[in-house]
Order: C-alpha cells, then sequence, then structure tokens
C-alpha cells in the first residue's frame, strides 16, 4: 500500500500563506481615513470599469485588493447578507462589524480547508455621527480580523502606507486636507507616479445612502498636485 504523501500542518500554513501573501503584494494600495466630512476612500485604480471600492449598505462600504474575481464574490456575498439582514431585522442592525466577521468567517474557512487560500484582502468602513463613532475594519487572507482607528491601508504596501499616514495624520482633518495627505503618502511609498485614482466617500450627512464616488474634478486635484 503506498504511504500518502505528508506534509506537516505548520509547513502547511505556512505555504499558504505565503502563496496568499505573494498574490496580494501584487494588487495596488487601498487607504481609508476619517475626516470632518465622513470616510474617504483612496486607491490606485488605472481602470476606468473595474473598480475596487463599493457601497454594500447605507452607511458602510467595501474595498478590496487582490485577485479581482475573489474579492468580487465577497463584496456579492456581502450585498446579499447586508440586505436579508436588514430585511429580516432594520436597517440599523446592519453594521460594520457584522460585515467583517461574515468575511473573516469566510476567508478562515477558505484558508484552512479550500483548495487554495483568497488571495485578497478587504476593507469595511462605516460612517458615523461624528468621527469617533466611524468603524475600519481590515479582514486578511486567513480571516484575521482587525479593528482600526483614524486610518487604515490593504494591499501590496499596506504596512508602509500605514505607517505613512501615520506621521502627519490627524483626525480634524477635511477632505480636500486628507487626499493630499493620502497622495502624497501613495506617491512617497511607491516611488512613482500613480497611474490613475479611485476615490469615495461615506458622507457624515446627507441621505440614508452615504457612498458616493468623488468627481474627475476632485481628483484632479491630486492628480496635478
Amino acid at each position: 500500500m503506498t504511504l500518502p504523501f505528508y506534509v506537516a500542518p505548520e509547513q502547511l500554513v505556512k505555504d499558504r500563506a505565503e502563496y496568499a501573501r505573494k498574490g496580494i503584494a501584487r494588487g495596488r494600495s487601498i487607504a481609508a481615513l476619517e475626516v470632518r466630512e465622513g470616510v474617504l476612500l483612496l486607491a490606485e485604480n488605472p481602470s476606468r470599469t473595474l473598480t475596487k471600492t463599493s457601497e454594500i449598505y447605507d452607511r458602510i462600504a467595501f474595498a478590496g485588493v487582490g485577485k479581482y474575481n475573489e474579492f468580487e464574490s465577497l463584496r456579492v456575498a456581502g450585498i446579499r447578507y447586508a440586505d436579508i439582514k436588514g430585511y429580516q431585522y432594520g436597517r440599523r442592525d446592519v453594521t460594520a462589524k457584522s460585515l467583517a466577521s461574515a468575511f473573516s468567517q469566510t476567508l478562515g474557512n477558505i484558508f484552512v480547508q479550500g483548495p487554495k487560500p483568497f488571495e485578497v484582502e478587504v476593507l469595511v468602513a462605516e460612517v458615523g455621527r461624528t468621527v469617533a463613532e466611524d468603524r475600519l475594519f481590515k479582514v486578511t487572507y486567513d480571516g484575521t480580523l482587525y479593528d482600526k482607528r483614524g486610518y487604515t491601508a490593504i494591499g501590496g504596501q499596506a504596512d508602509e502606507l500605514s505607517d505613512r499616514l501615520g506621521e502627519d495624520y490627524e483626525g480634524t482633518l477635511g477632505l480636500a486636507e486628507a487626499l493630499t495627505l493620502t497622495a502624497n503618502a501613495f506617491r512617497e511609498v511607491e516611488g512613482r507616479a500613480i497611474d490613475g485614482w479611485e476615490g469615495a466617500l461615506l458622507a457624515r450627512e446627507g441621505p440614508p445612502r452615504r457612498f458616493r464616488r468623488l468627481t474627475k474634478e476632485e481628483l484632479g486635484e491630486i492628480a496635478n498636485s
């Protein structure tokens, strides 16, 4: 009888993590900052049609980096989850924390049991009535869930970008100031010109659905700076 090929559990986890990290490292980063007007999401994205940021629910946004088909499947699943929970209970019962926990469980199960881990990192943001009530959650390829305050980043240069943002970030920043700060951080970390921007704002005030994409004029300010 032929004995099955054996791989130590520790080595298997290490190999899966390395595989996922290599895939994510090829993805362009996304940053999120809490500002006076709401929560800013800014990403490098040269595509005119494929977006990295989107609305999931009234006050909640989603962002993903890595393999597009994988984080897109998570986004669609998150929308379905939010719609069902909001219908069964109430719209205020749908929170960024519950969505991030669901993503964490899904990615954790895939990392352990799937044929291969997802090569993605996702960000879930929720805008509150005040900056203190904003919520930022980062979920990594293995299901690890991080509760962030003020600012965070995901993607290939996430750690370096977060460190750079932390040097100048202040909780009282306005949208224009935050855009300039974040764009400069991207350029310094990447060490090159940025090949197109994608930006969105979860507005602190307005109609129930707070997500809006930044206009070409708003993004043009940082593209030309």
